[in-house]
């Protein structure tokens, strides 16, 4: 299988994430896309343009990095991150969509800072800073949530990455002012998935 996304994308980092999760380095190949760009040739990959992009080994695509999860967390047969069965799924899939409602504004702000600087718009960047600060103030008070700190689930790996992004998202801050969170983040960062990609990515 081939997965198609760009080093820089934090949904394809989800996925390169689960694929060291699940073992799967020896059964995909990362490929790098060029997105963004007029005529690239990964268009004649996946029309859309998006990443990530799964080819499976019968040549079918897969788009988007919550399937794409989904996807690799079956292939063997053992899922391990579905979410759980009664009230507590209903709280993981809330929690999930939490942390992706954080990630989707930071990828807006940060999608808008690459424009050139006369074409940027003020009043998108103010927004989705403002959004920043208040997801932060939400996830110091929710990520000491049960969910948050049990098993391995989609949600923390949803939150892990979007926190990951402080380091290269200028204005993006939170570890000097929120304990909680930051405590949890040092705590994720140390997972062995996480780690591995941050080095390879690094290097």
């Amino acid at each position: 299988m081939k997965l198609h996304t760009t080093p820089s994308s934090p949904f394809g980092f989800m996925a390169r994430i689960r694929i060291l999760e699940k073992s799967l380095q020896d059964r995909i190949r990362v490929i790098p896309a060029k997105t963004r760009t007029i005529d690239s040739p990964y268009y004649q990959v996946n029309p859309s343009g998006r990443v990530p992009y799964l080819i499976l080994d019968n040549g079918m695509g897969l788009e988007g990095s919550q399937l794409i999860c989904a996807y690799l967390d079956h292939l063997d047969g053992h899922p391990r991150f579905d979410h759980p069965a009664g009230p507590d799924g209903w709280e993981s899939r809330r929690l999930e969509s939490l942390a992706r409602s954080m990630l989707d504004g930071i990828s807006v702000w940060s999608r808008e800072l690459k424009r050139a600087t006369d074409e940027q718009s003020p009043t998108i960047i103010a927004h989705e800073i403002a959004r920043i600060k208040r997801m932060v103030e939400t996830w110091e008070e929710n990520v000491n949530h049960p969910l948050m700190n049990g098993d391995f689930n989609m949600a923390q790996l949803t939150l892990a990455v979007t926190l990951n992004i402080e380091h290269r998202m200028e204005g993006f801050e939170f570890r000097g002012t929120h304990p909680i969170l930051t405590a949890w983040a040092n705590r994720l960062a140390e997972r062995p998935s996480l780690k591995e990609l941050l080095l390879h990515l690094a290097g």
